[in-house]
């Protein structure tokens, strides 16, 4: 294969396996809202989503599930599963991505990140890449970044929840949050370029990543979807 044909297929690569992260994409392009709220993580819970992106080439939406799918010590603190689960761009399917995440002070950081594509094995990433590819770290509180507007009710399609709404001190987003759904807490939030909204609650939530991971191989990952 080409270098540079290489080059951006590794880029396309990392956009896709960073959609958790705080500036992450989706591979179609849109762009994912930050999960800013409260770090509440319960297993098996979470949440499914709904996300309207606008960018220079239009506005689309999409839908996101995230929930807390397990736990385990990590030097001795305690880490959550995260997974997230997002259309494939191209019609493929549901794409799986997890991260173990761990608290650390007022930051939360990720220790591991798996992706499974449509039709293929579970690949793990390591640590370098992780690093490399979005930022780790994101604040576990939003009180610490936000002004307190007040309390208020909002419907959504989950239902009516009485949240706490918060606006970032620069202005960038609000986010309405509730202690009853994990793992931040999440129920609205609104950008200039996103707007995400719950669409319903997850219990009882298992990881959809299945088989044992082998080491991240961007080259591999495209040939088999080029299979597909």
């Amino acid at each position: 294969m080409h270098v540079g044909r290489k080059m951006m297929v590794l880029a396309g690569v990392l956009v896709l396996a960073g959609t958790l992260a705080a500036s992450g994409q989706f591979g179609t392009g849109m762009r994912q809202p930050r999960m800013q709220g409260l770090w509440n993580p319960i297993v098996g819970s979470g949440g499914a989503y709904e996300i309207e992106s606008k960018n220079d080439r239009g506005e689309r939406k999409t839908q996101m599930e995230i929930a807390v799918v397990g736990s385990e010590t990590v030097d001795g603190k305690p880490g959550y599963w995260v997974e997230m689960a997002f259309a494939e761009p191209r019609g493929g399917g549901q794409a799986y991505i997890k991260h173990l995440i761990v608290l650390d002070g007022k930051q939360t950081s990720i220790k591991r990140r798996i992706m499974q594509p449509p039709g293929q094995g579970p690949m793990e990433f390591p640590a370098t890449m992780i690093q490399r590819s979005q930022p780790t770290e994101q604040p576990a509180d939003i009180r610490d970044r936000a002004e307190r507007v007040g309390t208020e009710s909002v419907t959504t399609p989950a239902g009516t929840f009485t949240c706490e709404h918060y606006r970032m001190k620069d202005g960038s987003a609000d986010a309405w949050i509730s202690e009853k759904v994990a793992p931040w807490g999440v129920v609205k939030t609104t950008g200039p370029e996103s707007n995400m909204t719950l669409a319903r609650l997850i219990t009882n939530a298992k990881t959809h990543i299945t088989g044992t991971p082998v080491k991240f191989d961007p080259m591999e990952m495209m040939r088999q979807r080029n299979k597909q």
